[in-house]
């Protein structure tokens, strides 16, 4: 068996490295996928990609592991970035790192190296197990941490190539073991931005591609003007941060793209505006087929990455499927995803669809 390990310079990668090093000398390369959108963006800020290198190639050496640069600028620009942009103008909440993972490190890297690997290596927190010759996806044990949530849409080829090490971990675990083997970045801070964006915010990088355009914020119950935003592109439904309004707090509850409207009602009157079903397209399945697992008493599901599940009931609709939760939701935007679970195993995933007759985000 031959092992290619993702390392970003990262404590989780550089601990799943070690450990299959350890398994499997001998059999293992290292690679650096090249991105590096924060060249593009420079102007933003601090552009970290030359330290996320710096610490993986000294993870590298330390582990007695080789290590190659993957360029995948222009495949990562097509297959995520255009399509987080898209779904942005369409006035949709997008799920990029859900499809960085099918579309990059599962896809767009496997094929650059096609030949050369027969396992992905990386520093997911998530289980596998193989059995007759299928591969099933179980959360990791640290439920904060467990990130079945970005993996749901990987297909059964992708998933039957992934391994990773630090399934069974607690992010507490992996700290220790950092510190164990003496790894440089084991005290280096976790990345709080989306899939290979390293420090540059979310709200800049769209600002940079979408630009600004102002725009009035609504109460959702009287029409009434709140204050003003930059654009409607910058929010999503059940958003509290970021309004800067007084007297909350206030939530997003709905945004019309085409007149540039962000509505928004108080915590006081915001549960009228919460949803407990919804409709998903085409679902991507990890195991058996939606129609086997539809009438699971024990189905669940997350519409975020986060340890929290929701019991749920599935059923067939002309458009995909029609989605029940025994607990609403004011977070429901079209455009994200349901992730469904048969706890502790993630079943698969399917995007949120806007209403009959609306075009993206409009609320309700």
């Amino acid at each position: 068996m031959r092992y290619a390990a993702l390392v970003s310079g990262g404590v989780d990668s550089a601990v799943a490295l070690h450990e299959i090093a350890r398994e499997a000398p001998g059999a293992l390369t290292a690679y650096y996928l090249k991105i590096w959108l924060e060249d593009e963006l420079a102007f933003l800020g601090e552009c970290p990609w030359e330290e996320d290198l710096r610490f993986a190639r000294e993870v590298c050496a330390g582990a007695g592991v080789p290590l190659e640069v993957i360029p995948l600028q222009e495949e990562y620009h097509q297959r995520v970035v255009q399509y987080t942009l898209e779904e942005l103008r369409a006035g949709r909440t997008p799920s990029p790192d859900i499809f960085c993972n099918e579309r990059i490190k599962f896809g767009a890297f496997f094929e650059a190296i096609r030949g050369e690997a027969d396992r992905i290596v990386t520093g997911h927190y998530a289980r596998i197990q193989r059995e007759e010759g299928r591969a099933r996806l179980f959360m990791a044990p640290d439920r904060v941490k467990d990130q079945t949530y970005f993996l749901s849409h990987l297909s059964q080829d992708q998933l039957q190539r992934a391994e990773f090490p630090l399934g069974e971990y607690t992010k507490t675990r992996v700290r220790a073991r950092a510190r164990e083997l003496r790894l440089s970045n084991r005290d280096r801070p976790d990345s709080q931005g989306i899939c290979f964006l390293g420090k540059i915010r979310y709200r800049d990088f769209v600002r940079s591609y979408l630009g600004e355009r102002s725009g009035p914020i609504l109460e959702e119950e009287t029409g009434r003007e709140l204050g003003r935003h930059d654009g409607a592109w910058f929010y999503t439904i059940g958003q509290r941060q970021g309004l800067g309004l007084g007297n909350g707090p206030w939530y997003v509850t709905g945004r019309d793209m085409e007149k540039n409207v962000v509505r928004v009602s108080h915590s006081a009157g915001v549960a009228d505006h919460m949803r407990d079903t919804f409709e998903v397209g085409a679902i991507s399945t990890l195991a058996e087929p939606p129609e086997r697992w539809a009438g699971l008493e024990t189905l669940k599901l997350k519409l975020r990455h986060g340890p929290e599940l929701t019991a749920c009931t599935l059923r067939e609709s002309e458009r995909g499927y029609i989605v029940h939760m025994e607990q609403p939701d004011r977070g429901v935007a079209p455009g994200q995803y349901a992730v469904f679970y048969n706890p502790p195993e993630c079943l698969g995933s399917g995007m949120i669809l806007p209403s009959p007759g609306e075009t993206g985000e409009h609320g309700g």
